[in-house]
């Protein structure tokens, strides 16, 4: 099964969608992520943009969800932003300070810093 993701104008995911591989082959037996996007908008309307995601990560850094976001420049899907003060890490957002080691701890955006759960 292929697994294409529906995006909107801001590239955010509005649905994940699951087709037949054979939808996907060309006619040489060989998957073609146009020949998917294409079945989707044959599906879908043809104004619908569409991605393909890979549900075991193989493409696009992980498998999308709704609202996740496309980011096209790095060709992976990024979950949403936790918190205004986070970074990008690659294809995950990371908090500005490293979360302790020990103990069970929360973030706090107001103070940007970790907090300890009691």
């Amino acid at each position: 099964m292929a697994h294409f993701a529906e995006l909107d104008k801001n590239n955010v995911v509005l649905q994940v969608v699951v087709i037949a591989n054979k939808d996907t082959l060309d006619e040489n037996g060989v998957e073609q992520e146009a020949i998917g996007i294409d079945f989707c908008k044959s599906l879908y309307g043809a104004d619908t943009k569409w991605v393909q995601t890979s549900y075991n990560g193989n493409i696009r850094g992980q498998y999308c969800g709704l609202g996740w976001s496309y980011d096209a420049t790095t060709d992976v899907f990024l979950p949403p932003k936790p918190y205004a003060s986070w970074l990008l890490d690659g294809s995950n957002w990371k908090a500005p300070k490293n979360r302790p080691e020990e103990g069970n701890y929360i973030w706090n955006e107001k103070d940007l810093n970790w907090v300890e759960q009691s």
